[in-house]
């Protein structure tokens, strides 16, 4: 299936290896990070991007941390890993699944103390790898139980990029398309572009294209009259933090597809792991939205766009209500019409 968005190279003292997902579709290339620096580079720049593959290069980055800094003892070591780990969280604020896996890999770094820093270096790296591993896991079970909710012929909307390129394997939203294919379903998909960065021109047609997959572009302003026509059977998006009521903040534009959908009886649905839920906000009014540049705006890709000195609103994301959301498709199964009760029974 996918090529590794991201991958560890060597033990305690190696590096990360990520496609640069900027240079898609035009360039496939794979570059090496050695410092939480290049890191946090990565992940702000969005060379690796998609909730649970920043949760996975947060988590090596701090392995990195642990391996290329001079500690004169244990307790240098772990204050260094601690400010790494601060650092590297700072770097996109609203998806949850970083904070949660630099925190993962910091305890197991814990559990090591008094057994000598190479100790400490190998207990951050096999939680690094074990997330990377159940990701790949979780990815395949969101896609099993994603297919209760998907039929022979159906034609699906998505946005923004929840495939392999946003994951260990082969995503969230995706993954569910990919398993309807490996069980001879024929599934076919609209893709929006996804302004301002186009993840769904650059990333979700290059990659539904490479697996095969029946895709069709469009911009983000055509998806209300393919609603209105009749020709989605279904919306599926991934997530970057759920909160316990379950209103979801997800790419900017997930908003307006939600009303639309309802507006039309288009069922909305949203793929995510456990992992990408918050049960410590109780609502999408707390969650952390992120600004971008206003550059992604005015002089998208190198070109401007728009008028020198124009002011620009550019949010990364939006919070969709819960009651616009037919049902949350997680490892565990559907969570439908969800609610905090329904969520803590099955994320909690």
């Amino acid at each position: 299936m996918p090529k590794p968005t991201i991958e560890w190279i060597g033990g305690p003292d190696g590096f990360a290896r990520i496609i640069d997902q900027t240079l898609l579709p035009a360039e496939y290339k794979r570059v090496d990070i050695r410092t939480p620096q290049e890191m946090f580079e990565a992940i702000g720049s969005l060379r690796v991007r998609g909730a649970p593959a920043i949760g996975i290069a947060g988590a090596c980055g701090v392995v990195l941390a642990g391996g290329c800094g001079d500690f004169p003892s244990e307790e240098a070591l772990f204050a260094g890993l601690r400010k790494a780990g601060a650092y590297l969280g700072s770097s996109r604020p609203t998806a949850v699944n970083l904070a949660w896996a630099v925190e993962r890999v910091l305890t197991a770094a814990q559990r090591a103390a008094g057994q000598g820093p190479a100790a400490v270096r190998k207990a951050l790296l096999d939680e690094a790898l074990a997330i990377y591993e159940e990701d790949r896991a979780v990815c395949r079970q969101i896609g099993e139980a994603g297919q209760e909710i998907i039929a022979d012929g159906d034609t699906v909307l998505t946005h923004c990029n929840a495939g392999a390129l946003a994951t260990a394997d082969y995503g969230t939203a995706l993954a569910v398309i990919y398993r309807a294919g490996e069980l001879g379903k024929t599934v076919r998909v609209y893709a929006d572009e996804t302004r301002p960065l186009l993840q769904g021109a650059r990333l979700t047609a290059w990659e539904l294209m490479d697996e095969g997959v029946d895709v069709t572009l469009v911009c983000d302003d055509m998806a209300a009259t393919l609603m209105q026509s009749g020709k989605i059977d279904l919306v599926i998006t991934g997530a970057d933090r759920i909160a316990a009521n379950g209103d979801t903040a997800n790419k900017i534009g997930t908003l307006g597809l939600a009303v639309v959908a309802k507006e039309f009886s288009v069922p909305f649905y949203i793929a995510a792991p456990i992992s990408t839920f918050d049960l410590d906000i109780p609502n999408g009014r707390a969650i952390p939205i992120e600004e971008r540049p206003s550059q992604e705006v005015t002089e998208g890709f190198g070109r401007r766009t728009a008028p020198e000195g124009v002011k620009v609103f550019n949010p990364a994301f939006d919070v969709t209500p819960a009651g616009y959301i037919t049902a949350i498709v997680t490892e565990r199964g559907l969570i439908r019409n969800p609610d905090a009760a329904s969520i803590a029974d099955i994320a909690g």
